[in-house]
């Protein structure tokens, strides 16, 4: 931030920091719930405390700076298996979290210059902040294009004019979205795809949260791409056990690219990552190559949805999300309605404006709050109730 402060002078405080700076110097109206932070509280699969256990040496050893072959091959039959796509393990890297590799891959991919002019990402309005950072570090300009209601709560880039597209990079997609929960279908893959092949540019595809889903799984880029015989560089996807295995604190994630972006990929993350630990990859490995807990999760989570429908159901413009666990509910003014549950009920939530940029003077998340559905079902049921009662009666 300091060799290139004219990139970050305008930025926002970080989305939890605003949060803390609204809410914590009022005391809460009532039992502390939170639902702003999209921290799993499901319990992990039993048999990481042995599995750790049983590797606890490895804590002596460096790992692998890319992953160990056993794990970069897990995943490789995980892609397989998920997407019906064969992915080598020589185009696979571990991640220490998908956040590093959403940011390293703007770094690692990216050129400071695309014919003669100032490189664009686009990025879907509201977003993970990552996005927006990675844009800024690589020296391109960050265009933030609505995901809203009127697109689906997906970004519509194909609607951005050519000398915007033809300058751009790179485009960050997140499916299952964060926040709104909204599922990229096929053809929304296709057109994205067409786009990026038509502008030459990279999609990078957040998928983190594509194995928490109603009943139909995402389908995911790395599919489509492959159905309409894309160039592979043309993709790039993010996982993580995180959200999957409920495993955040595990730090273990992955990417995967195409022969050549894998290759600056790796060769970045060799002199910059922080490679996962041989104890923690051999767990990883262990998830991957696991569907029992991640269907059990899932359930879980199904069930949320259910009951989360059957409260609000009635509220107006409230749409249940087809994945991830988040809810994106329509609000007079977010930060206000944030505020007012706090301070009357104890119930802590996201505003959404704090993960929206202001664009043309409107803010898409303004008028929305995000609510993780995070803890048990029945305090989150309990608590989606005084909130339907607080902010909608």
């Amino acid at each position: 931030f300091q060799m290139f402060p004219e990139r970050f002078s305008n930025l926002p405080a970080y989305a939890f920091p605003r949060l803390r700076a609204l809410l914590d110097s009022r005391a809460p109206g009532g039992p502390v719930v939170n639902m702003t932070i999209g921290e799993p509280r499901h319990g992990f699969p039993d048999w990481v405390p042995q599995v750790l256990a049983e590797n606890v040496e490895g804590f002596a050893k460096y790992p692998p700076n890319d992953g160990t072959p056993e794990l970069l091959e897990a995943i490789s039959q995980w892609i397989a298996r998920r997407y019906g796509v064969t992915i080598g393990a020589d185009r696979i890297m571990t991640l220490n979290g998908s956040r590093e590799g959403l940011y390293n891959a703007a770094m690692a991919l990216l050129p400071e210059t695309k014919a003669g002019k100032t490189p664009t990402v686009l990025i879907p309005n509201p977003f993970y902040q990552v996005y927006m950072i990675g844009a800024l570090s690589a020296g391109a300009e960050p265009v933030f294009v609505p995901a809203t209601a009127q697109t689906g709560f997906l970004p519509d880039y194909a609607s951005l004019p050519d000398d915007v597209l033809d300058r751009a990079t790179a485009a960050y997609i997140c499916s299952p979205s964060n926040p709104q929960g909204a599922v990229a279908d096929r053809d929304y893959w296709c057109e994205l795809i067409a786009l990026a092949e038509k502008h030459d540019f990279t999609i990078f595809s957040d998928e983190c949260y594509s194995e928490i889903y109603r009943s139909t799984p995402p389908v995911g880029a790395l599919e489509v791409a492959a159905e309409m015989g894309a160039d592979p560089e043309r993709i790039v996807i993010f996982q993580s056990l995180s959200k999957r295995s409920n495993l955040p604190g595990l730090r273990a994630g992955f990417l995967a690219a195409g022969p050549e972006s894998i290759i600056r990929l790796r060769q970045l993350r060799a002199y910059s990552g922080a490679p996962v630990p041989l104890p923690l990859q051999k767990v990883a490995e262990r998830a991957w190559n696991d569907e029992t807990h991640v269907t059990e999760n899932r359930a879980l989570y199904q069930a949320k949805f259910t009951e989360a429908d059957r409260v609000l159901n009635g509220v107006p413009g409230y749409k249940g999300p087809e994945g991830g666990f988040f809810l994106w509910l329509p609000v007079a003014d977010g930060e206000q309605a944030a505020l007012d549950l706090w301070t009357e009920t104890g119930i802590r939530v996201l505003p959404g404006a704090y993960l929206s940029r202001e664009v043309n003077g409107e803010i898409p998340g303004k008028r929305y709050i995000r609510v993780a559905m995070v803890t048990p079902k029945e305090e989150m049921a309990q608590a989606l109730i005084t909130l339907r009662n607080h902010l909608y009666q």
